[in-house]
């Protein structure tokens, strides 16, 4: 169940590269076109840090989708690093829907909140530890019992006291 997970999540922040990237365009060039200036500053000016910030923001999420699609083609846990950006992906859509539900309304909450969903199950799908306990025989390399777990012995029937006759 996993790798589906993990491939669900990079098409979805795929997605969400593609619309950051459309609307700061958007945002830019409406900035350029209204001749307006924000505390002193040109309307070139706000154009320009609109579309860095949509480009960087769109390529962070494109990196972050290679990350959960490679452990998903790999079928491994991502490293440190790979890791942490999808921990902190996890964090920012946290906090953007958070601030989503009063700024633009539930749905663009419960779409950030799908992508926080998705992220978190592509993480605790690829725990690193997993393997590693696996490894101990707990029973998460398949050789357990229910849910990954190792068997469980079951406790010692207690002894039969039977009447004595005289």
């Amino acid at each position: 169940m996993r790798r589906p997970v993990a491939v669900v999540t990079a098409l979805v922040l795929l997605a969400e590269a593609a619309g950051v990237a459309i609307v700061n365009t958007v945002l830019a060039t409406v900035a350029e076109n209204q001749n307006m200036s924000l505390a002193g500053l040109e309307s070139g000016v706000m154009s320009t840090g609109a579309r860095v910030m949509g480009g960087v923001s769109a390529a962070l999420l494109v990196i972050v989708a290679l990350v959960a699609l490679t452990a998903a083609v790999r079928d491994r846990s991502p490293g440190r690093v790979g890791r942490l950006a999808l921990i902190l992906t996890a964090v920012a859509h946290g906090v953007l829907g958070a601030l989503a539900v009063g700024l633009v309304g539930w749905f663009a909450f419960g779409c950030l909140m799908v992508a926080l969903a998705l992220l978190v199950g592509t993480l605790i799908g690829y725990d690193p530890g997993r393997r590693a306990r696996g490894a101990e025989g707990d029973g998460v390399d398949g050789s357990g019992g229910p849910e990954g777990r190792a068997p469980v012995a079951e406790p010692p029937a207690p002894p039969v006291i039977r009447p004595t006759t005289p």
